[in-house]
């Protein structure tokens, strides 16, 4: 059975970090593409980071170039999320997906594609 468990999230003053974490088990880690999404109050749920199988390759969305910056480490089945210089309209639930793609180098990940999703963990920036 595949888990992905999200923690880290909290709340955060504007221009405050966070770092969440998803934790896999069950899947075969290293042969598939990691990412965040988040869904905002009121709003569709929208794609924030990806990674490709490796690490070597990453996508982000503009709203977050910059300011956010994701990892994994394949040898504990943990991808991370580095969350800097937080605004009020990062306020979300985070959801970890994970896409089973054992042939892909690359770091696309749309969330039609997506596997499996974690249960979300939420996070307030907010004064």
């Amino acid at each position: 059975q595949v888990q992905l468990v999200e923690s880290g999230g909290g709340l955060v003053q504007p221009g405050g970090s966070l770092r969440l974490s998803c934790a896999a088990s069950g899947v075969t880690f290293s042969s598939a593409v990691m990412g965040w999404f988040r869904q905002a109050p009121g709003k569709e749920r929208e794609f924030v980071v990806a990674i490709s199988r490796r690490g070597d390759s990453t996508n982000y969305a503009d709203s977050v170039k910059g300011r956010f910056t994701i990892s994994r480490d394949n040898a504990k089945n943990t991808v991370d999320l580095q969350m800097n210089t937080l605004e009020p309209e990062d306020t979300a639930v985070y959801y970890c997906a994970l896409d089973q793609r054992p042939n892909y180098s690359g770091s696309f990940l749309n969330q039609n594609r997506v596997d499996y999703w974690g249960k979300g963990t939420l996070v307030t920036v907010s004064s």
